[in-house]
C-alpha cells in the first residue's frame, strides 16, 4: 500500500471516530458498525451495518449521511458511497443522491442533534397526525 493511499485510510478513520451513535452516544468506530472501507483514486466505497435491525430509521439516515459528509472532508477524496444492511435502499438512495457538504457547513458538522432532540422531534411530528 502506498504512503499516500496510508495516510489517506488514516484520515478516513479518523472521521469516522468522530461520529458518535445518536442513540447510544458512543462513536460507530468503538461499536464495530463499519464493516468496509475501499479507496481507489479518490472514490470511498463504506460498508456499515446499525446496531440492531430496530434502530430507528432516522439514526440509520444520520449515521450514513455523517459517513459520507465526514470521508468528504478528508483532502483528496472526490467520491463517497455508503451502504448498510438494514433499511439499506432507503437509506443508502437519500445518503447517496445527497450533494457533498459546502466548506462552510463541513465546520459545523460537529453540531449534530442528540437523540433526544430528535425523539422530540418525532413526538411532535406523531402529535401532528393525530
Amino acid at each position: 500500500m502506498s504512503q499516500d493511499l496510508q495516510l489517506t485510510r488514516r484520515q478516513i478513520f479518523e472521521e469516522l471516530t468522530k461520529i458518535v451513535d445518536p442513540e447510544i452516544g458512543v462513536s460507530i468506530m468503538e461499536l464495530e458498525l463499519i464493516d468496509k472501507v475501499d479507496i481507489d483514486q479518490g472514490k470511498v466505497d463504506v460498508d456499515l451495518h446499525l446496531t440492531s435491525p430496530f434502530c430507528p430509521a432516522v439514526f440509520g439516515f444520520k449515521i450514513a449521511q455523517d459517513v459520507k459528509d465526514n470521508i468528504h472532508k478528508v483532502e483528496g477524496i472526490k467520491e463517497v458511497k455508503v451502504s448498510n444492511h438494514f433499511m439499506a435502499e432507503a437509506i443508502n438512495k437519500q445518503v447517496n443522491e445527497s450533494k457533498p457538504p459546502t466548506q462552510s457547513s463541513q465546520s459545523t458538522a460537529n453540531t449534530s442533534q442528540s437523540s433526544s432532540e430528535l425523539d422530540s422531534e418525532e413526538e411532535e411530528e406523531d402529535e401532528k397526525k393525530l
